[in-house]
């Protein structure tokens, strides 16, 4: 019988979703759905200092956003000091732990001597043999690391990695208050929630050797470990915030789709061929780790846009229409709570999603359509709304007025007579009633704003284009 394959994401709640833990969920979430395995979720929260239930709520919100749900948790470490103090008690029974009562002064001095003297500055191992406690001093746990040989990661992405177990310190296991450590409690959960893969950011595998001697220590099989190649900035530093937004919601505010963002997250790191563009079933059937790379993945933020703007092109429009609510209320082009006709909205929004980037954008080219009036743009106004046009745009005012049926067709008919009437080409016609319409040059077809507009307000606007002429000149 195979062994049913369980993975986790374990955030710390220090702070908001980031990119990177991002990352890292959604590999893991792929593996556990390609594999039909188990998906769990634990929220590392020992750190009660920087951990707040505001960042484990946006952490879980992160994850709701992008459609990464677990099929066990969330748990919570707070709620489990007396299982990982016991798990520390029993390695204290072994030998293979033991009381260290040694101060932060005397542990800064010996640093310092190691220093100067160019050993590793680790532990110096002082209370590895003591016999009698020392009265007064609450002391720490430190778990006693094999001195001698050599620990080897048997990593799914980048190999065997080998590390000196000289090199390895007595880490802490349980501090002097009585609160385990992170090494400690990651490797009990590990165990008790029966995870056999561990896929996690290499800026853990400098703690996976010290992980698999507890693993040992506590007779418990090692699971199957993949460290992740690190996220860089394009000036290849870790990535942060001069990068850019690194916070999953920040996408969200910016205007970004969960699934573009979801997947150039898969593709920094991972690949398919030379495929780019992948709906989540997709993602689901080809997932794997043998094709994620061992180098360092560069976050590009125009590739990111690119994305966003290429699964606004194959969105539902209805889709679009519920999504870009918020983002029409957030930029001012509608009142809050103020309803639309979804219909009206959806036509609109067929105009201007191959024009439009992130829903930020989308909305801000939907206010033409909604609001009632429209600011020209001072250089299309100067070089279209002229005494030159004057007439052409009272030609479409009279035209327009006829048609009792508005369609493509009809307001095309009127465009062309008025061209053909004044001896002009089409786009002479065309220009000023686009800034009319809508006060800039670049927009979706003449004939398509007409009918996203209507009759009414279309004539509106031809008419105080008019009479803005007749003031101004």
């Amino acid at each position: 019988m195979t062994e049913e394959i369980r993975v986790r994401f374990a955030p710390s709640p220090t702070g908001h979703l980031h990119i990177g833990g991002a990352r890292t969920a959604l590999f893991n979430w792929l593996y556990a759905r390609h594999n039909n395995a188990k998906f769990v979720l634990r929220i590392e929260d020992t750190d009660r200092a920087r951990s707040t239930d505001e960042y484990i709520d946006a952490i879980l919100e992160g994850m709701k956003w992008l459609g990464l749900d677990c099929d066990e948790g969330p748990f919570r470490q707070t709620d489990r000091f007396a299982v990982y103090n016991s798990y520390a008690d029993k390695l204290l029974e072994q030998g293979r732990a033991y009381h260290c009562y040694c101060s932060p002064e005397e542990l800064d001095a010996a640093r310092k001597k190691a220093m100067i003297e160019g050993r590793a500055l680790k532990y110096n191992g002082k209370c590895r043999g003591l016999k009698n406690p020392v009265e007064g001093i609450s002391p720490v746990v430190r778990f006693a690391m094999p001195q001698e040989g050599s620990t080897a990661v048997q990593d799914l992405i980048k190999g065997v990695v080998e590390f000196d177990n000289e090199q390895l310190d007595d880490l802490i296991i349980r501090r002097s208050d009585g609160t385990p450590t992170y090494n400690l409690t990651v490797v009990v959960d590990d165990v008790d929630m029966h995870i056999t893969h561990v896929i996690r950011g290499d800026d853990h595998l400098n703690n996976t050797p010290r992980q698999i001697q507890l693993y040992q220590a506590l007779g418990y099989e090692i699971p199957k470990f993949a460290h992740l190649p690190m996220i860089l900035g394009a000036d290849k530093a870790r990535l942060s915030k001069r990068h850019g937004a690194t916070s999953v919601m920040a996408y969200q505010e910016m205007g970004y789709l969960p699934e573009a963002l979801v997947n150039y997250l898969v593709r920094l790191g991972w690949s398919y061929g030379d495929q780019e563009v992948f709906s989540m079933e997709e993602l689901v059937e080809h997932f794997s780790l043998e094709n994620v790379g061992k180098a360092a993945a560069i976050f590009n933020p125009e590739k990111l846009l690119w994305m966003n703007s290429q699964y606004i092109i194959k969105s539902d429009p209805s889709k679009l229409a519920e999504l870009v609510i918020p983002f029409l209320v957030k930029e001012g082009i509608i009142q809050d709570g103020q309803e639309l006709d979804m219909p009206w909205l959806c036509s609109a929004i067929i105009t201007q999603q191959e024009r439009q980037k992130t829903l930020i954008e989308l909305a801000q080219s939907l206010s033409y359509y909604i609001e009632e009036d429209v600011q020209y743009d001072e250089k299309a106004k100067n070089k279209f709304l002229t005494l030159e046009s004057r007439p052409l745009l009272k030609a479409l005012i009279d035209g327009l007025e006829m048609i009792d049926d508005l369609s493509a067709e009809s307001v095309e008919a009127v465009f062309n007579e008025v061209a053909e009437k004044h001896e002009v080409k089409l786009g002479k016609v065309a220009q000023p009633a686009r800034v009319a319409f809508t006060g800039i040059t670049k927009s979706p077809g003449i004939f398509d704003i007409v009918i996203i507009l209507g009759k009414e307000k279309s004539v509106r606007r031809l008419r105080k284009a008019m009479e803005g002429i007749s003031e101004n000149e």
